[in-house]
């Protein structure tokens, strides 16, 4: 079956706001280093008055992978939530400008549009405190069933997890996809997020998920193990790939032919690692779903993300085709 897209995705619509801040104001707000916390609306606009200008930017996990996948050239689409305001046009706007389909109706009442403050520390770590909004008002309503039908693969964001209306989403586009021959990818997004779900997360990935990306704290998280090596030894087999990051260590990529190291990829000073598994996400899976073997897809992963961290923001500024065609020929 001939398939209209490579990768429609389904996450959380946020614009971010990205701030330089030191780790006085983080101590201040009771904030840990190089993770994510939930904070409500009127947390946000406090914490906001604190700092100074930042950069807007429309961000969101699920929502940076795509954008990076049609970046790359890839036929992607977006399913996520905004309002009718004006963050929730410049989400439309910013994901639909680089080439990616978002026709998810923008709600006309309830809360406003995602937003997250992102503090990027001196040592270039990103602590970001994310208002979720109009979000998590996600619900099966909203699925573009014919969109997910018509994907080679369907990638879940793991953040969503935390509202019970975007679980039966992901698991009614999860059996759909599966149902009209396509994969289905997770990303566990954040330790904290697993050690809130840890159980239906294991479930999530041994009864849907055909690839699953995590970093070292994700993985760890999710098996309670004592050590990186453990946690690999834990997953090896539930899915058909594990993409596991590991800073600058790279990453190691288990599947049924073995284990895969990859080396990472220094293209220049280290700034803000905001969005990196996000582009590592959008290089693997542009490279898996057209084809390449699974070293292949981990450089162009290694790649995409060595490339963002070079830069404020989660989406890449230049071109990622030259990027590609420069050291991947």
């Amino acid at each position: 079956m001939t398939k209209t897209f490579d990768v429609v995705g389904i996450g959380n619509a946020i614009v971010d706001v990205l701030v330089q801040a030191d780790d006085d104001l983080l101590d201040n707000f009771e904030l840990t280093k190089g993770t994510m916390a939930l904070v409500d609306e009127h947390q946000a606009k406090t914490l906001y008055a604190r700092v100074g200008p930042g950069l807007e930017t429309s961000g969101g996990s699920a929502a940076n992978t795509l954008a990076g996948v049609a970046q790359l050239g890839g036929r992607a689409g977006f399913i996520g939530r905004v309002r009718n305001d004006q963050l929730g046009g410049i989400f439309a706007h910013d994901i639909r400008s680089v080439g990616a389909r978002f026709e998810t109706p923008a709600a006309t009442e309830g809360p406003s549009t995602a937003r997250c403050l992102i503090l990027v520390t001196p040592d270039a770590q990103r602590t970001m405190c994310t208002y979720l909004g109009a979000s998590v008002g996600l619900d099966p309503a909203d699925l573009d069933l014919e969109m997910v039908a018509q994907a080679k693969l369907l990638y879940l964001e793991g953040y969503l997890w935390d509202s019970d209306d975007a679980k039966a989403a992901f698991i009614a586009a999860a059996e759909v996809a599966r149902a009209h021959g396509g994969e289905v990818a997770l990303s566990l997004s954040d330790a904290f997020c697993v050690e809130r779900h840890r159980d239906s997360f294991q479930e999530l990935v041994d009864g849907h998920v055909d690839i699953l990306f995590a970093n070292e704290m994700e993985i760890t998280a999710l098996y309670k193990a004592n050590s990186f090596e453990e946690a690999a030894d834990q997953v090896r087999g539930r899915c058909k790939v594990a993409a596991l990051t590991r800073s600058e260590q790279g990453s190691v990529i288990l599947n049924g032919a073995g284990s895969h190291a990859i080396e990472p990829f220094q293209l220049g000073p280290l700034v803000d690692t905001t969005g990196a598994g996000d582009l590592y996400a959008a290089g693997f899976l542009h490279a898996y779903t057209q084809g390449q073997d699974i070293a292949a897809c981990g450089r162009l992963g290694s790649l995409c993300a060595g490339q963002v961290v070079t830069q404020l923001g989660p989406r890449p500024q230049g071109s990622l085709k030259e990027l590609v065609a420069q050291h991947l020929g």
